[in-house]
């Protein structure tokens, strides 16, 4: 399929597209073919289900098929990107050229029974993700970390409900806005610790809250839809590592008293009003950038002490783990150029974790792709 895939890139022209069209219910066949694109030198730029009304007969008359195709698109990005890349080579500025570049290929507007959807490859974090696969792709170190690349990212391009735009496509994108009744929702389906944290993060951005309000909501969501070898994180851990909580001292934060005060008929306080201070006390919220990359290295350091213990692992295989240590220890590892750590640490979870999570299987085949190219 690599090989394919490496033909295609070869004859298109740069800034060219190309769709592949497939039909399979296995995760891990979706991540392998998408990391197999991504190693090429392909971007992925959309991917959507064809309703092709008239299944096949498997499709039809079986209840286990599944009955939709899965299409994504890809494009050989412009001759000038890779020009640049190779004359700048991994800078922080490379970065923001591919995002550039990404940005400009992705649709505007996208709508559904008149409805318009969430582009979810205009989201931050599917960005980011993006960004990271574009230099590994080119055996190169990642020049920003998640929350460096994320703020970033708001200082310098316009953010709509969600979805990141180019300066020049925010217009078109206002005007459909304008014409619709609500704004597209993104569906986030809590399955591992990363989407609890992300499910968390929008959750506290809509209503800061306190312990008692955010457990019986986040409790309902880690339902059977969790990976199975991945350990289920203790609520009050994903929030002292991730968020920031009002102790009552000083003014009240100003995400917390923003939803207070439109919320809970406290509006016209001053930040340090005794009634607000109390009705803001013990609630989570969201860490300003700044402040978010001052955490994110403290959980860093974290994942990656967490990570010296998976390797001194004895055993043959580690039944239960955290995919975010995993995910943080492999690209520590790529970093150094220490690819026989990844391959050591992937020998010792189940074939089906590693398949199922895009991430790790990107890192994986990249490390043994440099491993057998140096033997």
């Amino acid at each position: 399929m690599y090989s394919c895939f490496a033909e295609y890139y070869r004859v298109l022209k740069p800034g060219r597209w190309m769709t592949v069209v497939f039909s399979n219910s296995k995760a891990a066949v979706w991540n392998t073919i998408q990391v197999a694109l991504q190693q090429t030198g392909f971007v992925v730029a959309e991917v959507t289900a064809l309703d092709k009304k008239q299944g096949s007969f498997q499709q039809v008359m079986s209840p286990n098929t599944v009955k939709q195709d899965l299409v994504i698109s890809v494009y050989k990005p412009n001759g000038g990107l890779e020009d640049r890349f190779k004359k700048h080579g991994a800078t922080v500025d490379s970065a923001w050229d591919f995002v550039q570049t990404h940005l400009r290929n992705l649709s505007v507007v996208k709508t559904r029974g008149g409805e318009l959807e969430f582009i979810v490859e205009r989201d931050p974090r599917r960005i980011f993700d993006r960004m990271v696969a574009w230099f590994v792709r080119h055996d190169a170190p990642v020049p920003l970390s998640n929350d460096e690349f994320l703020s970033g990212l708001r200082s310098r391009f316009p953010e709509r409900d969600g979805m990141v735009f180019l300066p020049d496509q925010v217009a078109e994108y206002d005007k459909k806005r304008a014409q619709a009744a609500q704004a597209p929702q993104m569906e986030l389906f809590v399955s591992d610790e990363r989407s609890a944290i992300d499910w968390l993060a929008d959750f506290l951005k809509r209503r800061p809250s306190t312990y008692q309000d955010i457990h019986p909501e986040f409790t309902t969501q880690l339902g059977a839809g969790w990976k199975k070898h991945e350990t289920k994180p203790e609520l009050m851990a994903l929030l002292e590592n991730n968020f920031l909580n009002y102790d009552g001292n000083g003014d009240v934060p100003s995400q917390i008293h923003s939803y207070l005060s439109t919320n809970h008929k406290l509006r016209g306080l001053e930040k340090n009003d005794p009634e607000l201070v109390a009705k803001a006390k013990d609630r989570w919220y969201v860490p300003d950038p700044n402040k978010a990359q001052d955490l994110e290295k403290k959980r860093e350091k974290a994942l990656l002490k967490e990570f010296q213990t998976y390797l001194a692992f004895t055993g043959r295989r580690l039944k239960e783990f955290r995919l975010e240590v995993l995910r943080a220890g492999f690209k520590d590892a790529w970093t150094n150029k220490d690819y026989t750590i990844i391959l050591k640490i992937a020998e010792k979870i189940p074939e089906v974790a590693l398949q199922e999570d895009e991430k790790l299987l990107q890192w994986y085949d990249n490390a043994l792709t440099r491993t057998e190219a140096d033997a």
